[in-house]
């Protein structure tokens, strides 16, 4: 028998769209480059091509963190080590971090919030200040700060002209300012995203000048998001790897970071923000309260199997250390090279990130000719913002053999 259907046209859902999400000007930058590198590796199936865009790790993990989680995965399997909700490793891990990530600075472990990492930390901040707050950012910038604002309406449309949204403040870093902004610029705004060391820039604040932030801050009231993502690859003395080093600064800032980059958690998904008590809005009521009930709202927490892994990179830091250490090897030969080639370039010193300039070039079309000449995946800098015009980034992360190939085709490429 023959079963007769009705075709009926679909009636679009009657819930209003977040109108927000028409304001964004075009796709997050980072599936856009691997859209790219997909097509050249489709186009061009006999190209090795060594990707050095995406700040992606790739080092296994060291073999005391892979052993913890791995056995905190079989006890899993035991009716004495299976674990539902409320891990009991949180308590140790946010004690942990306290102690090892900020010796001496008195961080409490009630104002440690163990998270999935620091992207998704910057989402869920943005609910934590009225909708009608400003925002200022660095520009070039990480992409979530400005495109995470948007969505959440702090902002008006993008003008093509600028490429920057109305209602954002966008600070400029660049080599005129040692790439650390002029802060007067923020004066209008409510909550300033800062981000050192610096993704793309490489540039690194150093304390005098995070000082000058966090005075500004409490002189004109504005609230820091301070991102310290890339803390652990900070050598220099003279740079903080923390905002909290700095008087006051538990007054006007909390900060977010992650396990992604320190302990090669990019997969495993691990980070962590601290609210200071001492930070508070103007009615008195402490951010922390508001950030607890948004955490336990919102979030059902991280993976206690991720947790297990944390735990263990805390309790084996050496190793961790020696991983860091071979990246900013990596990055060393990616100066290295570029200094020969007699071509300007900036960070890759306190951070995995060199941002090397091309005068008068447009970012992409860098990005093209190094991936046609080099089969080297980099991300143009104007992807992050504006300021980002006329550099590419070059990452860091990747085996030795494959940065070492990559010098060498750029040497070929761009000798004089």
């Amino acid at each position: 028998a023959r079963v007769l259907t009705t075709c009926r046209a679909t009636m679009p859902i009657k819930a209003p769209r977040n109108e927000n999400f028409a304001k964004l000007s075009a796709g997050y930058l980072f599936p856009i480059v691997a859209k790219k590198r997909k097509e050249y590796v489709e186009a061009h199936p006999e190209a090795k091509v060594i990707s050095l865009g995406i700040g992606d790790t790739t080092h296994p993990l060291p073999a005391p963190i892979a052993d913890g989680m791995a056995a905190y995965c079989k006890g899993l399997g035991t009716r004495e080590g299976y674990e539902g909700y409320d891990p009991k490793s949180e308590s140790v891990l946010k004690a942990k971090i306290a102690e090892k990530m900020y010796p001496g600075l008195d961080i409490k472990p009630d104002e440690v919030f163990v998270s999935d990492g620091s992207k998704c930390d910057i989402g869920r901040l943005n609910i934590l200040f009225g909708f009608n707050a400003k925002v200022a950012v660095q520009d070039p910038a990480y992409p979530v700060y400005v495109d995470s604002s948007v969505i959440f309406g702090r902002s008006g449309t993008i003008n093509e002209t600028t490429k920057q949204y109305d209602g954002i403040v966008y600070m400029p870093c660049n080599p005129e300012n040692d790439f650390f902004p002029e802060l007067s610029l923020a004066k209008d705004s409510d909550i300033i995203y800062f981000c050192n060391p610096n993704n793309p820039t490489g540039a690194c604040a150093n304390r005098e000048q995070i000082t000058q932030l966090v005075n500004f801050a409490k002189e004109h009231g504005k609230v820091i998001v301070y991102d310290s993502a890339y803390a652990a690859f900070i050598t220099d003395p003279a740079c903080p790897k923390s905002i909290f080093e700095i008087p006051g600064a538990k007054e006007v800032a909390l900060e977010t970071t992650s396990f992604s980059k320190l302990a090669g958690f990019t997969g495993i998904r691990l980070g962590w923000i601290v609210c200071p008590s001492e930070l508070k809005f103007a009615d008195g009521t402490p951010v922390k309260q508001d950030l607890g009930r948004i955490m336990s709202t919102l979030f059902n927490g991280a993976a206690s199997a991720s947790q297990a892994g944390g735990i263990a990179a805390l309790d084996n830091l050496q190793p961790v250390e020696d991983i860091v250490k071979y990246y900013m090897e990596n990055a060393r030969l990616v100066r290295e090279c570029f200094d020969e080639l007699g071509i300007k370039y900036y960070g890759g010193v306190n951070a995995p990130y060199t941002f090397v300039h091309f005068p008068g070039r447009d970012s992409w079309e860098v990005f093209e000719e190094i991936l046609a000449k080099c089969q080297v995946v980099t991300t143009p800098g104007v992807g992050f913002g504006p300021a980002g015009q006329g550099f590419i980034r070059i990452s860091a992360f990747g085996h030795r053999e494959n940065v070492v190939e990559a010098c060498a085709r750029f040497r070929t490429a761009f000798k004089k």
